[in-house]
Parts: C-alpha cells; structure tokens; sequence
C-alpha cells in the first residue's frame, strides 16, 4: 500500500476514534480489567454494527491511558492491505503516536494473514485487541498462530439490562416489588421484544439501519467473501429462516422447500450466516452423538429488531419473540444449548448442559391462564426431568409467577422481564431458585 495513504487513514481514524460517542457501558467491558493484564490477544467478535468499535473505545478509555495503537480495515481504502503492509503500518504508528505497547484493530479479518504479524508482535510483549465479524475465519487464523494465546469474547445486542439503560432508565434494586417501577420495566420490555437491541437502529430510531445490516451481511460476508453464484436462493434462504424462527428445519426439508441445489449447498449457505452471527441452530440433545446430528434443527436469530424488520408474517407471533429473546440471553452465559424431545414426544425448549452435567431445563410460554396451554408444558418438563433425572426446572411467560410442586419435581413459573433482570452468573442452576 501507498504509505502516504496509509497513514491518512490512520490518523483520519485515530480522530474519529476519539470523537466517537462511547454510549452506555457494555457489560463485556468489566472483564477487560482482567484480561488487560493478561499477555493473550483479545478477541471480540460479534455482527456487523453490534458496537465493537464502540467497546474497543470504552477499553481504550477504561485502561489505556499511556496509548495505543488503531485501525479499523473496514475502511474501503485498505483494500490492497497485505501481510507486508503492517510492518509499514507499525512504523506509522511510532511516527504519529510515538512507542506504544498496545494495539487495536477493528474488523481484523479484512486483513489477509493479520495473525502473523500479531503472533510476531505478542512475542515482543505487544498486546493486542481485535474484532472480526467472522466466526469461521477468525477461529481458523486464531487456530493456526495463536492457539492458547487468545481469548474471544462474543458480543451480542443489548441485553434487557443495557437495553434500560440505554433508555435512560436503571431499575432499583427492588423495582419490581413496587407496582409503578414494575408497570415501567414492562413497557420497556414490551418495546425491547420488538425493537431488539441493535445500538444504532435504537440510537437513530431507524429499522433501515437493520436492513442495510442485512444487506451487508448477505452480500459482504456472505455473497463475496463465498464467491456465491446462487444469489436468489441465498435470499430465498436468509428470509425464509427468519420467518420461521424458534421453528425446527432439517436440510432436506429446506433443500425441498426452496429448491436448493443439494443439501451441501443447503449446510453451506446455512453456515455463513452462522459465521456472520446473523442466526443460530441448537441441536436436538441426546447421548448419541449421530442422532444429535440427523435430527431437526432449531432456528434463532441474532435480534429481534432484525427479525421483525427482515422477516415475512401475516401477523405478529409474540411466542417467538419471546423465546427468541430468551435464547439470546441463555447464549451470553452458556455455550451447550439444546432442545430436547422427551420419549413421548414432547418438546421442551432448552436444555443447558455444562461438560457431562445437565443442569436445568427451561420451557418458554406467552402465558399458562389456558388449561391446555398449562397442562402441555408442565407435562413436558415433568416428563424430561423423570428422564433426565432432574428435580428443578423453569417455565419463563409474560406474566405469570408461581411455584408448582409435583411430587418431588418444583418447575418455578417466572416472567420473562424479571429473569432477565436476575444474576445468571453462578454455574448451576441455583440461581433460578
């Protein structure tokens, strides 16, 4: 690259950096203090315009004071960036900035073979926080230079916490024991089921902001980056799982529907978006490993606000929203999500396992008022913890709140807008209790 250019691009950055509005306190921002003193490379990855670049700034602000280091190669003007550019780069960045000891860079894996240089530099002593918007990607360059030296972080869209905060809004400790506080944190609820918690679409109240995300995603880090020549069917594909989210789908079933070439093409296609963070499938659980893999999967999306903007409905399915809202929460705290069907067939939501231990169950529900609605759910779960050997397990709904006691089985009955505001820190399933 032109080393003119390139250091324009640095310096225009480095202004826009500091100029940039730091918003609300991301909750990944408090491990940082740990992780800062860590010699690892700092990974965060997430969607596109989900604030990465928002939090490095936060980082910066928090633990950099003496200086760093940064360049965001989203930037269209660092097309022609090499691997042999970046000794350029650190020789411009001693130039403007002086000897720093810490880097940043946004959206890493525009930048062919950037683990070499960041392998060579971390074994100097320099420290290192990256996003990408690649799952895929960033795993396999992590995987080949910097194995047990990095740590990855995921970040996702507001969660209901940052979500009121953002609002304005911070919840006393006791706010849902007083009826004003708890009509409050409902309505804020209520829009974030619908508008999701994608910071730019909430900050400049602009649904177009999620589709242009789309857009992105489907051409970008999908079409080009894939060389993907069915581009009509990769359409047809990504609208039609976010129409039918939380629904369960096997490849042959979708190869069928939208005639797919091949129920590869199918796992590819479905992959990208899985890499991009656009959507995510849970398997069904079982022991057996190859049944895990021939059974339906579950759909979620990465947001809700980019459901409601992206999808096709007749009319609003609020359940999904729920559950989908839910499931995004279980996936900041747990990496083992599944579904599970009992042997009579009855279907319970999630089931959350850490290593060999199962360690609770969640069913989730708009309300339990119909009889029927009340008498399906709870006998999924009883039937699933007489399987699984579990005591305890949740029914998350809109608005309901008791304890149900059968035999020696306790299913507690929680709304959704209060467990998302509850400590899910511990590892076990005592917090729900």
């Amino acid at each position: 690259m032109d080393k003119k250019l390139l250091k324009e691009i640095a310096l225009e950055q480095n202004r826009s950096l500091n100029s940039l509005d730091l918003g609300i306190e991301r909750e990944n921002l408090s491990p940082m203090a740990t992780y800062f003193s860590m010699p690892h490379t700092v990974v965060i990855s997430g969607i596109r315009r989900v604030g990465k670049s928002t939090l490095l700034a936060q980082i910066i602000n928090r633990f950099c004071k003496e200086g760093h280091y940064y360049l965001n190669f989203e930037d269209e003007r660092l097309i022609k960036f090499e691997v042999e550019d970046f000794n350029n780069l650190y020789e411009i960045f001693v130039e403007l900035f002086g000897e720093k000891r810490v880097f940043f860079f946004d959206e890493i894996q525009n930048a062919p073979k950037w683990e070499i240089f960041v392998r060579r530099m971390q074994d100097k002593g320099f420290k290192f926080f990256i996003t990408g918007s690649n799952a895929s990607l960033l795993s396999k360059e992590l995987g080949t230079r910097l194995t047990g030296r990095s740590i990855i972080q995921d970040l996702y869209p507001f969660s209901f916490r940052e979500f009121l905060l953002f609002q304005g809004y911070q919840p006393s400790k006791d706010a849902l024991s007083y009826t004003s506080e708890r009509g409050i944190i409902k309505k804020h609820f209520s829009e974030y089921l619908e508008k999701g918690g994608m910071p730019e679409c909430l900050k400049y109240k602009d649904p177009i902001i999620l589709k242009r995300s789309y857009e992105d995603i489907l051409y970008r880090d999908i079409v080009a980056r894939h060389d993907i020549k069915e581009i009509k069917a990769l359409r047809e594909l990504g609208l039609y799982l976010l129409s039918n989210i939380t629904g369960l789908v096997s490849y042959n079933n979708l190869k069928r529907i939208l005639q797919l070439g091949s129920v590869n093409t199918v796992k590819n296609y479905l992959d990208y978006m899985e890499d991009s963070f656009l959507l995510f499938t849970i398997s069904r659980f079982s022991y057996s490993l190859k049944q895990q893999f021939v059974a339906h999967k579950k759909i979620y999306c990465i947001d809700n606000g980019l459901m409601e903007s992206i999808a096709f409905q007749f009319s609003k399915n609020r359940g999904r929203f729920l559950e989908n809202a839910v499931f995004l929460e279980l996936k900041r705290k747990f990496k083992e999500i599944y579904y599970y069907k009992t042997s009579n067939n009855l279907e319970v939501d999630f089931l959350i396992r850490e290593g060999k231990n199962i360690i609770f169950l969640i069913q989730v529900s708009g309300s339990l008022d119909q009889k029927e609605v009340r008498k399906r759910e709870i006998n999924a779960l009883v039937s699933a913890m007489d399987e699984l050997n579990l005591d305890e397990a949740l029914i998350l709904t809109e608005d309901n709140e008791e304890k149900i006691k059968i035999k020696d089985k306790l299913i507690l009955v929680m709304p959704i807008y209060k467990w998302l505001l509850e400590d899910k820190t511990k590892l076990s399933h005592h917090w729900m209790f």
